[in-house]
């Protein structure tokens, strides 16, 4: 199965690359967009966590996202406001966290979402639901800062993620060995197989690097490069990203 966000596709072809914009101002939110469209990314990532006055003042935020939109045109945008147990840089808790996620989506404010896998899992049913209904799509996400989980793990939550109503399920972790990548590239492979939808795993750091470029091989169908700044350790440009996709073409 593929999934469609905006005009690219997700599941079919080489894997898609998303650039985030973690801008921590308007000023600096409007300036990136314009780098990121220059660069041609098949899809941006704003990163609302950075957006301190966005997440004080939600008008901000809804204002800045229309100012957004004009820039980027038919660029599609994915929502994420990423937690700080979770590698992000604002901390929000989990009323906070779940009662933004349902503002974002019922302000359309970008075509697809992230909503994190470890919330109330009947608010986190809601808010998929709700997704759908405004035709948003859910990217449902899990992070590991701190190692690869267990082969079986790693298949539960992708599988759990599924379960749950989301579009695309997505895990990163951080390797610490070769055998670590190996893991997680077995276990999203095996996943991919076994699942109609598309899903998106990554390994974290340099050693993880091999994740992010040979998606297609193993059955990830989106990577994360950068214009400018970088979200995530062992994040590479969109250029390298490029680059190393066209050699790697099945």
């Amino acid at each position: 199965m593929t999934v469609k966000i905006r005009n690219i596709v997700l599941g079919e072809g080489l894997p898609k690359i998303a650039v985030p914009n973690v801008g921590t101002t308007e000023k600096e939110i409007l300036s990136s967009a314009k780098n990121i469209v220059v660069a041609k990314p098949d899809l941006m990532e704003w990163r609302i966590d950075y957006y301190d006055d966005g997440i004080k003042h939600h008008n901000n935020l809804i204002s800045t996202a229309k100012k957004l939109r004009e820039i980027v045109g038919e660029l599609p945008i994915l929502i994420t406001f990423r937690t700080k147990n979770e590698g992000g840089v604002r901390e929000l808790d989990e009323h906070h966290y779940l009662d933004l996620v349902e503002e974002v989506i019922k302000h359309r404010l970008g075509d697809a979402v992230d909503i994190e896998l470890f919330h109330d899992e009947l608010r986190v049913k809601e808010l998929v639901k709700l997704a759908h209904n405004y035709n948003v799509v859910v990217i449902m996400s899990n992070h590991d800062f701190e190692k690869v989980p267990a082969k079986d793990v790693i298949e539960f939550r992708l599988k759990k993620m599924v379960q749950l109503g989301a579009d695309i399920p997505k895990l990163a972790c951080m390797p610490h060995s070769a055998r670590d990548v190996l893991r997680l590239l077995e276990a999203t492979n095996k996943v991919s197989q076994e699942i109609d939808n598309p899903l998106i795993t990554m390994a974290m750091g340099d050693i993880g690097k091999v994740t992010r470029i040979a998606g297609q091989v193993f059955g990830s169908s989106l990577s994360f490069g950068a214009v400018g700044k970088t979200s995530a350790p062992g994040q590479l440009s969109i250029e390298d990203l490029r680059n190393a996709e066209k050699y790697l073409a099945l």
